[in-house]
Protein backbone atom coordinates (compact mmCIF):
# COMPACT_ATOMS: atom_id res chain seq x y z
CA UNK A 1 0.00 0.00 0.00
CA UNK A 2 3.08 2.17 0.24
CA UNK A 3 6.14 2.63 -2.46
CA UNK A 4 9.70 2.36 -1.07
CA UNK A 5 10.35 6.19 -0.67
CA UNK A 6 7.21 6.36 1.98
CA UNK A 7 8.45 3.44 3.28
CA UNK A 8 12.02 5.11 3.98
CA UNK A 9 10.40 8.17 4.88
CA UNK A 10 8.27 6.58 7.89
CA UNK A 11 11.22 4.55 8.48
CA UNK A 12 13.78 7.33 9.12
CA UNK A 13 10.89 9.31 11.19
CA UNK A 14 10.83 6.31 13.20
CA UNK A 15 14.04 6.46 14.07
CA UNK A 16 13.68 9.83 14.69
CA UNK A 17 11.16 9.58 17.03
CA UNK A 18 12.92 6.47 19.07
CA UNK A 19 15.77 8.64 19.38
CA UNK A 20 14.37 11.68 20.46
CA UNK A 21 11.38 10.83 21.77
CA UNK A 22 11.09 7.41 22.88
CA UNK A 23 14.70 6.83 24.97
CA UNK A 24 14.82 9.68 26.85
CA UNK A 25 11.64 8.60 28.34
CA UNK A 26 12.70 5.26 28.34
CA UNK A 27 15.58 6.47 30.67
CA UNK A 28 13.73 8.78 32.62
CA UNK A 29 10.45 6.55 33.34
CA UNK A 30 10.78 3.18 31.59
CA UNK A 31 7.71 0.92 31.38
CA UNK A 32 5.33 -1.10 33.47
CA UNK A 33 6.84 -4.23 32.63
CA UNK A 34 9.85 -6.18 30.53
CA UNK A 35 7.52 -8.15 28.59
CA UNK A 36 4.01 -7.64 26.97
CA UNK A 37 2.50 -10.04 25.19
CA UNK A 38 -1.59 -11.12 25.05
CA UNK A 39 -3.11 -14.41 27.28
CA UNK A 40 -1.39 -16.85 24.04
CA UNK A 41 1.92 -15.50 25.13
CA UNK A 42 2.62 -13.51 21.51
CA UNK A 43 5.08 -10.53 22.09
CA UNK A 44 3.25 -7.59 21.60
CA UNK A 45 5.57 -4.64 20.06
CA UNK A 46 5.51 -1.42 21.11
CA UNK A 47 4.43 0.42 17.86
CA UNK A 48 3.40 -0.57 14.65
CA UNK A 49 3.82 1.34 11.33
CA UNK A 50 3.43 0.87 8.05
CA UNK A 51 6.55 -0.85 7.70
CA UNK A 52 4.42 -3.92 9.31
CA UNK A 53 1.84 -4.22 6.62
CA UNK A 54 4.41 -3.28 3.95
CA UNK A 55 4.21 -6.48 2.05
CA UNK A 56 0.13 -6.46 2.05
CA UNK A 57 -2.12 -6.40 -0.82
CA UNK A 58 -4.84 -4.49 -0.06
CA UNK A 59 -7.56 -5.85 -2.86
CA UNK A 60 -5.79 -9.49 -2.47
CA UNK A 61 -5.90 -9.83 1.82
CA UNK A 62 -8.81 -7.43 3.26
CA UNK A 63 -10.56 -6.12 0.02
CA UNK A 64 -14.30 -5.14 0.67
CA UNK A 65 -16.63 -6.05 3.41
CA UNK A 66 -19.17 -8.92 1.63
CA UNK A 67 -16.65 -9.81 -1.14
CA UNK A 68 -13.85 -12.45 -0.70
CA UNK A 69 -11.82 -13.15 1.04
CA UNK A 70 -13.82 -11.66 3.50
CA UNK A 71 -11.43 -9.90 6.64
CA UNK A 72 -13.38 -7.00 6.33
CA UNK A 73 -16.89 -8.67 7.07
CA UNK A 74 -19.06 -11.35 5.29
CA UNK A 75 -21.64 -8.92 4.06
CA UNK A 76 -21.21 -5.54 2.93
CA UNK A 77 -23.35 -3.45 5.05
CA UNK A 78 -22.55 -5.53 8.67
CA UNK A 79 -24.14 -4.11 11.23
CA UNK A 80 -25.77 -0.91 9.03
CA UNK A 81 -28.06 -3.34 7.84
CA UNK A 82 -29.27 -5.54 11.05
CA UNK A 83 -27.36 -5.66 14.09
CA UNK A 84 -26.02 -9.11 15.10
CA UNK A 85 -28.42 -11.94 16.86
CA UNK A 86 -28.61 -11.46 20.49
CA UNK A 87 -29.14 -15.26 21.51
CA UNK A 88 -28.59 -15.39 25.11
CA UNK A 89 -27.49 -19.00 26.37
CA UNK A 90 -30.38 -20.35 29.25
CA UNK A 91 -31.53 -24.02 30.30
CA UNK A 92 -32.53 -25.00 33.76
CA UNK A 93 -34.66 -27.21 35.29
CA UNK A 94 -37.63 -28.11 34.10
CA UNK A 95 -39.35 -27.16 30.58
CA UNK A 96 -41.94 -25.06 32.49
CA UNK A 97 -38.88 -23.22 34.08
CA UNK A 98 -36.77 -22.31 31.25
CA UNK A 99 -39.65 -21.54 28.88
CA UNK A 100 -40.29 -19.05 31.42
CA UNK A 101 -36.42 -17.81 31.05
CA UNK A 102 -37.32 -17.68 27.41
CA UNK A 103 -40.21 -15.41 27.59
CA UNK A 104 -38.52 -13.31 29.83
CA UNK A 105 -35.32 -13.33 27.86
CA UNK A 106 -37.61 -12.20 24.40
CA UNK A 107 -40.05 -9.38 26.79
CA UNK A 108 -36.35 -8.30 27.44
CA UNK A 109 -35.43 -7.47 23.88
CA UNK A 110 -32.96 -10.84 23.10
CA UNK A 111 -33.43 -11.56 19.24
CA UNK A 112 -32.66 -15.42 19.30
CA UNK A 113 -32.82 -18.76 21.84
CA UNK A 114 -29.88 -20.57 22.63
CA UNK A 115 -30.81 -23.64 24.54
CA UNK A 116 -28.71 -25.14 27.43
CA UNK A 117 -29.43 -29.15 28.02
CA UNK A 118 -28.93 -30.47 31.28
CA UNK A 119 -25.68 -33.35 31.24
CA UNK A 120 -28.20 -36.76 30.81
CA UNK A 121 -29.85 -35.06 27.67
CA UNK A 122 -26.25 -34.25 25.91
CA UNK A 123 -25.42 -37.49 26.89
CA UNK A 124 -28.65 -39.57 25.40
CA UNK A 125 -29.89 -40.32 28.95
CA UNK A 126 -33.21 -39.89 30.58
CA UNK A 127 -34.28 -38.19 33.60
CA UNK A 128 -35.15 -41.56 35.17
CA UNK A 129 -31.82 -43.59 34.40
CA UNK A 130 -30.16 -44.34 37.37
CA UNK A 131 -26.58 -42.44 35.82
CA UNK A 132 -28.92 -39.64 35.22
CA UNK A 133 -29.37 -39.41 39.56
CA UNK A 134 -28.15 -36.00 40.69
CA UNK A 135 -27.71 -33.96 37.07
CA UNK A 136 -31.13 -33.77 36.32
CA UNK A 137 -31.75 -29.83 35.07
CA UNK A 138 -28.31 -28.58 37.04
CA UNK A 139 -26.77 -26.67 34.16
CA UNK A 140 -29.84 -26.68 31.74
CA UNK A 141 -33.17 -27.87 31.30
CA UNK A 142 -33.49 -31.71 31.11
CA UNK A 143 -35.82 -32.46 27.48
CA UNK A 144 -36.32 -36.39 27.58
CA UNK A 145 -39.36 -36.50 24.91
CA UNK A 146 -41.29 -34.52 22.42
CA UNK A 147 -43.77 -32.94 24.64
CA UNK A 148 -40.57 -31.84 26.91
CA UNK A 149 -39.76 -29.96 23.29
CA UNK A 150 -43.31 -28.81 23.09
CA UNK A 151 -43.18 -27.13 26.79
CA UNK A 152 -40.05 -25.45 26.19
CA UNK A 153 -41.26 -23.90 22.84
CA UNK A 154 -45.00 -22.66 23.96
CA UNK A 155 -46.25 -19.81 23.14
CA UNK A 156 -43.09 -19.38 21.14
CA UNK A 157 -43.63 -19.35 17.09
CA UNK A 158 -41.47 -21.29 15.30
CA UNK A 159 -41.34 -19.17 12.10
CA UNK A 160 -40.60 -16.15 14.12
CA UNK A 161 -37.79 -17.11 16.10
CA UNK A 162 -34.19 -18.62 15.23
CA UNK A 163 -32.91 -21.09 17.50
CA UNK A 164 -29.63 -22.49 18.92
CA UNK A 165 -29.39 -26.01 20.65
CA UNK A 166 -25.69 -26.88 21.93
CA UNK A 167 -25.87 -30.77 22.06
CA UNK A 168 -23.40 -32.94 20.49
CA UNK A 169 -23.69 -36.80 20.92
CA UNK A 170 -27.66 -36.48 20.91
CA UNK A 171 -27.82 -33.94 18.34
CA UNK A 172 -29.88 -35.58 15.72
CA UNK A 173 -32.81 -36.82 18.05
CA UNK A 174 -32.99 -33.11 19.45
CA UNK A 175 -33.03 -31.95 16.19
CA UNK A 176 -35.40 -34.64 14.97
CA UNK A 177 -37.65 -33.23 17.69
CA UNK A 178 -37.44 -29.65 17.18
CA UNK A 179 -38.41 -30.48 13.32
CA UNK A 180 -41.48 -32.32 14.52
CA UNK A 181 -42.49 -29.59 16.69
CA UNK A 182 -42.45 -27.51 13.10
CA UNK A 183 -44.51 -29.73 11.75
CA UNK A 184 -46.73 -29.50 14.28
CA UNK A 185 -47.07 -25.75 14.49
CA UNK A 186 -47.96 -26.08 10.66
CA UNK A 187 -44.53 -24.23 10.52
CA UNK A 188 -42.94 -25.04 6.73
CA UNK A 189 -39.45 -26.78 7.20
CA UNK A 190 -37.74 -24.63 4.78
CA UNK A 191 -38.62 -21.71 7.23
CA UNK A 192 -37.01 -23.34 10.11
CA UNK A 193 -34.32 -21.03 11.59
CA UNK A 194 -31.82 -22.10 13.94
CA UNK A 195 -28.28 -23.61 14.50
CA UNK A 196 -27.51 -27.60 16.03
CA UNK A 197 -24.10 -27.95 17.76
CA UNK A 198 -23.56 -30.93 16.54
CA UNK A 199 -20.01 -31.10 16.43
CA UNK A 200 -18.41 -34.17 17.60
CA UNK A 201 -14.85 -33.51 16.53
CA UNK A 202 -15.02 -31.13 18.80
CA UNK A 203 -15.91 -33.35 21.73
CA UNK A 204 -13.35 -35.82 21.40
CA UNK A 205 -10.25 -32.65 21.13
CA UNK A 206 -11.85 -30.89 24.11
CA UNK A 207 -15.50 -31.49 25.92
CA UNK A 208 -15.02 -34.59 26.13
CA UNK A 209 -18.56 -35.77 25.71
CA UNK A 210 -19.64 -38.51 23.15
CA UNK A 211 -21.52 -41.82 23.21
CA UNK A 212 -19.96 -43.58 20.35
CA UNK A 213 -16.48 -43.69 18.32
CA UNK A 214 -15.23 -40.97 16.19
CA UNK A 215 -16.20 -42.60 13.17
CA UNK A 216 -20.08 -43.59 13.90
CA UNK A 217 -20.14 -40.42 15.38
CA UNK A 218 -18.69 -38.21 11.99
CA UNK A 219 -21.37 -40.69 10.22
CA UNK A 220 -24.54 -38.90 12.35
CA UNK A 221 -23.29 -35.58 11.57
CA UNK A 222 -23.11 -35.89 7.66
CA UNK A 223 -26.66 -37.14 8.12
CA UNK A 224 -27.72 -34.35 9.19
CA UNK A 225 -25.89 -32.00 6.98
CA UNK A 226 -27.86 -33.91 4.21
CA UNK A 227 -31.05 -33.94 5.60
CA UNK A 228 -31.00 -30.37 6.53
CA UNK A 229 -29.70 -29.61 2.52
CA UNK A 230 -32.72 -30.82 1.11
CA UNK A 231 -35.16 -30.28 4.27
CA UNK A 232 -34.31 -26.82 6.06
CA UNK A 233 -32.56 -25.12 3.91
CA UNK A 234 -32.40 -21.95 6.36
CA UNK A 235 -31.37 -24.10 9.54
CA UNK A 236 -27.21 -24.92 10.36
CA UNK A 237 -26.80 -28.43 10.71
CA UNK A 238 -23.16 -27.95 12.70
CA UNK A 239 -21.66 -25.40 14.41
CA UNK A 240 -18.13 -25.67 14.37
CA UNK A 241 -17.17 -24.91 18.03
CA UNK A 242 -13.80 -23.65 18.64
CA UNK A 243 -15.24 -22.29 21.90
CA UNK A 244 -14.96 -25.61 24.08
CA UNK A 245 -11.47 -25.44 22.67
CA UNK A 246 -9.88 -22.43 24.34
CA UNK A 247 -12.05 -22.96 27.30
CA UNK A 248 -10.08 -26.17 28.03
CA UNK A 249 -6.56 -24.54 27.65
CA UNK A 250 -5.45 -23.21 23.86
CA UNK A 251 -4.38 -20.43 22.94
CA UNK A 252 -6.47 -18.18 20.36
CA UNK A 253 -4.20 -19.63 17.37
CA UNK A 254 -4.56 -23.18 18.69
CA UNK A 255 -8.17 -22.42 18.99
CA UNK A 256 -8.20 -21.19 15.36
CA UNK A 257 -6.58 -24.05 13.94
CA UNK A 258 -8.42 -26.79 15.57
CA UNK A 259 -11.55 -25.23 14.57
CA UNK A 260 -11.12 -24.85 10.51
CA UNK A 261 -9.01 -28.16 10.76
CA UNK A 262 -12.37 -29.78 12.08
CA UNK A 263 -14.66 -27.84 9.66
CA UNK A 264 -12.65 -28.74 6.63
CA UNK A 265 -13.64 -32.52 8.25
CA UNK A 266 -16.89 -31.96 7.74
CA UNK A 267 -16.57 -30.94 4.24
CA UNK A 268 -14.63 -33.63 3.00
CA UNK A 269 -16.66 -36.24 4.62
CA UNK A 270 -19.87 -34.86 2.97
CA UNK A 271 -18.19 -34.62 -0.59
CA UNK A 272 -16.77 -37.86 0.15
CA UNK A 273 -20.92 -38.89 0.82
CA UNK A 274 -21.64 -37.64 -2.96
CA UNK A 275 -22.82 -34.08 -1.49
CA UNK A 276 -21.86 -31.22 -3.43
CA UNK A 277 -20.01 -28.62 -1.55
CA UNK A 278 -21.98 -25.82 -2.86
CA UNK A 279 -25.08 -27.15 -1.79
CA UNK A 280 -24.52 -27.56 2.05
CA UNK A 281 -21.95 -25.53 3.10
CA UNK A 282 -23.37 -21.93 2.86
CA UNK A 283 -25.19 -23.78 6.09
CA UNK A 284 -21.70 -24.27 8.02
CA UNK A 285 -21.66 -22.38 10.88
CA UNK A 286 -18.47 -21.53 13.48
CA UNK A 287 -18.77 -21.05 16.82
CA UNK A 288 -15.52 -18.58 18.51
CA UNK A 289 -14.58 -17.97 22.10
CA UNK A 290 -13.62 -14.10 22.99
CA UNK A 291 -11.25 -13.62 25.37
CA UNK A 292 -9.47 -10.43 27.35
CA UNK A 293 -6.55 -9.83 24.57
CA UNK A 294 -8.53 -6.92 22.52
CA UNK A 295 -6.66 -6.87 19.69
CA UNK A 296 -5.75 -10.73 19.40
CA UNK A 297 -9.16 -11.60 19.43
CA UNK A 298 -10.33 -9.18 17.26
CA UNK A 299 -7.48 -10.26 14.88
CA UNK A 300 -8.19 -14.37 15.12
CA UNK A 301 -11.99 -13.18 13.46
CA UNK A 302 -10.24 -11.66 10.65
CA UNK A 303 -7.79 -14.10 9.53
CA UNK A 304 -10.28 -17.20 10.36
CA UNK A 305 -12.29 -15.42 7.10
CA UNK A 306 -9.74 -14.56 5.32
CA UNK A 307 -8.21 -18.65 5.73
CA UNK A 308 -11.81 -19.98 5.45
CA UNK A 309 -12.44 -18.14 1.80
CA UNK A 310 -9.10 -19.32 0.35
CA UNK A 311 -9.19 -23.09 1.57
CA UNK A 312 -12.77 -23.51 0.32
CA UNK A 313 -11.53 -21.99 -2.61
CA UNK A 314 -8.36 -23.47 -3.30
CA UNK A 315 -9.20 -27.06 -1.92
CA UNK A 316 -12.58 -27.56 -2.42
CA UNK A 317 -13.47 -25.38 -5.55
CA UNK A 318 -16.79 -23.88 -4.29
CA UNK A 319 -18.23 -21.34 -6.26
CA UNK A 320 -21.00 -19.77 -4.63
CA UNK A 321 -19.71 -16.61 -2.29
CA UNK A 322 -22.38 -18.05 0.77
CA UNK A 323 -20.00 -21.24 0.25
CA UNK A 324 -16.93 -19.24 1.46
CA UNK A 325 -18.20 -16.54 3.67
CA UNK A 326 -17.41 -17.95 7.62
CA UNK A 327 -20.29 -16.94 9.44
CA UNK A 328 -19.91 -17.61 13.22
CA UNK A 329 -21.23 -17.05 16.84
CA UNK A 330 -19.32 -15.45 19.70
CA UNK A 331 -19.37 -16.13 23.80
CA UNK A 332 -17.38 -14.32 26.23
CA UNK A 333 -14.71 -16.17 27.51
CA UNK A 334 -16.40 -18.52 30.66
CA UNK A 335 -12.72 -18.62 32.24
CA UNK A 336 -12.31 -15.61 32.29
CA UNK A 337 -14.82 -15.02 35.17
CA UNK A 338 -14.28 -14.53 38.76
CA UNK A 339 -16.37 -15.81 41.65
CA UNK A 340 -14.26 -13.20 43.74
CA UNK A 341 -15.70 -9.91 43.20
CA UNK A 342 -18.26 -10.65 40.31
CA UNK A 343 -19.55 -7.40 39.30
CA UNK A 344 -15.72 -6.86 37.90
CA UNK A 345 -17.05 -9.76 35.27
CA UNK A 346 -19.23 -7.10 33.83
CA UNK A 347 -16.33 -4.99 32.36
CA UNK A 348 -14.55 -8.41 31.24
CA UNK A 349 -17.86 -9.30 29.06
CA UNK A 350 -18.29 -5.92 27.75
CA UNK A 351 -14.04 -5.88 26.34
CA UNK A 352 -14.72 -9.36 25.12
CA UNK A 353 -18.31 -8.49 23.75
CA UNK A 354 -16.91 -5.07 21.87
CA UNK A 355 -14.02 -7.80 20.22
CA UNK A 356 -16.77 -9.90 18.71
CA UNK A 357 -18.49 -6.94 17.65
CA UNK A 358 -15.51 -5.24 16.02
CA UNK A 359 -14.27 -8.53 14.64
CA UNK A 360 -17.80 -8.96 12.52
CA UNK A 361 -19.53 -11.64 14.45
CA UNK A 362 -22.94 -13.05 13.45
CA UNK A 363 -24.42 -13.60 16.48
CA UNK A 364 -23.31 -12.73 20.31
CA UNK A 365 -24.07 -14.37 23.78
CA UNK A 366 -22.21 -12.59 26.55
CA UNK A 367 -22.01 -13.92 30.08
CA UNK A 368 -24.14 -13.21 32.84
CA UNK A 369 -21.90 -11.68 36.10
CA UNK A 370 -22.28 -14.34 38.47
CA UNK A 371 -21.83 -17.45 35.93
CA UNK A 372 -18.87 -18.14 38.27
CA UNK A 373 -21.15 -18.65 40.90
CA UNK A 374 -24.59 -20.34 39.61
CA UNK A 375 -26.74 -20.61 36.88
CA UNK A 376 -27.26 -16.58 35.80
CA UNK A 377 -29.69 -14.99 38.20
CA UNK A 378 -32.49 -12.80 36.44
CA UNK A 379 -30.66 -9.44 37.35
CA UNK A 380 -27.39 -10.80 35.79
CA UNK A 381 -29.10 -12.08 32.70
CA UNK A 382 -30.74 -8.67 31.97
CA UNK A 383 -27.51 -6.45 32.48
CA UNK A 384 -25.63 -9.42 30.17
CA UNK A 385 -28.13 -8.73 27.38
CA UNK A 386 -28.19 -4.78 28.18
CA UNK A 387 -24.41 -4.51 27.68
CA UNK A 388 -25.21 -6.10 24.34
CA UNK A 389 -27.81 -3.54 23.45
CA UNK A 390 -25.64 -0.95 24.68
CA UNK A 391 -23.18 -1.53 22.29
CA UNK A 392 -25.32 -1.57 19.34
CA UNK A 393 -26.85 1.37 20.59
CA UNK A 394 -25.12 3.74 22.46
CA UNK A 395 -21.20 2.54 21.31
CA UNK A 396 -21.38 3.65 17.57
CA UNK A 397 -19.51 0.30 17.34
CA UNK A 398 -22.24 -1.06 14.80
CA UNK A 399 -22.49 2.51 12.80
CA UNK A 400 -19.62 1.65 10.91
CA UNK A 401 -18.61 -0.96 8.35
CA UNK A 402 -15.54 -2.90 9.96
CA UNK A 403 -14.50 0.23 11.61
CA UNK A 404 -10.61 -1.69 11.96
CA UNK A 405 -10.42 -0.47 7.89
CA UNK A 406 -6.88 -1.46 7.05
CA UNK A 407 -5.77 -3.61 10.01
CA UNK A 408 -4.49 -7.02 9.21
CA UNK A 409 -4.30 -9.79 10.73
CA UNK A 410 0.00 -10.74 11.62
CA UNK A 411 1.86 -12.81 9.13
CA UNK A 412 4.60 -13.64 12.05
Amino acid sequence: MYDDEDLESIRQAGEEWEAESLEPTLEAHGERKDRFATISNLEVDRLYTPEDVSDLDYLEDLGFPGEEPYTRGPYPTMYRGRTWTMRQFAGFGTAEETNERFHYLIDEGQTGLSVAFDMPTLMGLDSDDPMSEGEIGKEGVAVDTLRDMEILFDGIDLEEISTSFTINPSAPVIYAMYVALADDQGVPREKIRGTLQNDMFKEFIAQKEWVIPPEPSLDLVTDTIEFSTEQTPKFHPVSISGYHIREAGSTAVQELAFTLADGFGYVEDAVDRGLEVDEFAPRLSFFFNCHNSFFEEIAKYRAARRIYARVMDDWYDAERAESKRLKFHTQTAGQSLTAQQPLNNVARVTIQALAGVLGGTQSLHTNSFDEALALPGEKAVRVALRTQQIIAEESGAADIVDPWAGASPSRR
